[in-house]
């Protein structure tokens, strides 16, 4: 037991570095992984809420101070999507009925930044309609709501190929979006709290150093064509897991 914990923790900072290049949080890697490693299925979901906030708030803290992020594109997808993450939480949706539509539509965005990310590496950004934002973030927090992760996964693909900010902005603002959604899907679940498995501070100190390298590699490395290629992989990534 303690080498698997020891290799899930490894593996979980692997996913954190990976993620957090593209200001996402990584839950649905976590509950991917400790679902492979035998975690029971009540300590996943909250234990991968837990991860995603400390991921996402540390890649948030670092692109909003770094400039990464543009209030006007985030505010109206937050205050709808936070009452709906909440809300949704609360609702359990049978896995086989949302998984697979969400896996097509995450694995066809990853093919377009896989291979073509200089489409929307170039294209000019424009924060979107107040209304139309405020529905889309209502949407995007139930989906974050029913499926257990931030959201981010969602929202970045959305921000970019609508051209409603640049690459390198998406990375903050998703990252911001990840926390309070997080947040409100864990108060949704609270009473899922007391299944937190007691090895999660190890999990959390793989997360943060994970978190710092990704991060690290975002803001000195990557350009926006490298950003929509990580945020690629990311897609990919997610995509797998929720059929897994």
């Amino acid at each position: 037991m303690p080498d698997t914990l020891f290799l899930l923790a490894l593996a979980i900072a692997a996913a954190a570095a990976l993620y957090s290049s593209v200001g996402h949080g990584g839950a649905s890697a976590y509950i991917a992984l400790m679902a492979l490693a035998g975690l029971a299925p009540e300590e996943i979901r909250p234990a991968a809420l837990v991860l995603n906030i400390v991921v996402a708030g540390l890649g948030a803290i670092r692109y909003l101070r770094a400039g990464r992020f543009d209030w006007d594109a985030f505010w109206p997808f937050a205050v709808t999507a936070v009452p709906a993450a909440f809300l949704a939480g609360r609702i359990d949706v049978p896995a086989h009925i949302y998984r697979p539509l969400l896996s097509a539509a995450l694995a066809a965005a990853a093919l377009r930044y896989l291979f073509w990310p200089q489409i929307d590496a170039i294209k000019p950004s424009k924060a979107p309609r107040k209304i139309v934002a405020l529905f889309a973030g209502a949407a995007l927090g139930a989906l974050a709501g029913l499926t257990g992760i931030g959201g981010g996964v969602y929202l970045s693909p959305l921000l970019v190929f609508t051209g409603w900010t640049d690459p390198q902005r998406a990375t903050g603002i998703a990252a911001s979006f990840i926390v309070v959604n997080s947040l409100a899907g864990l108060a949704g679940r609270s009473s899922s709290l007391a299944a937190l498995p007691s090895y999660l501070p190890w999990f959390v100190l793989a997360a943060v150093v994970g978190a710092l390298i990704g991060t690290t590699l975002s803001l000195r490395r990557l350009s926006k064509r490298g950003i929509l290629r990580v945020l690629g992989l990311v897609l990919g990534a997610a995509a797998a897991a929720l059929v897994a």
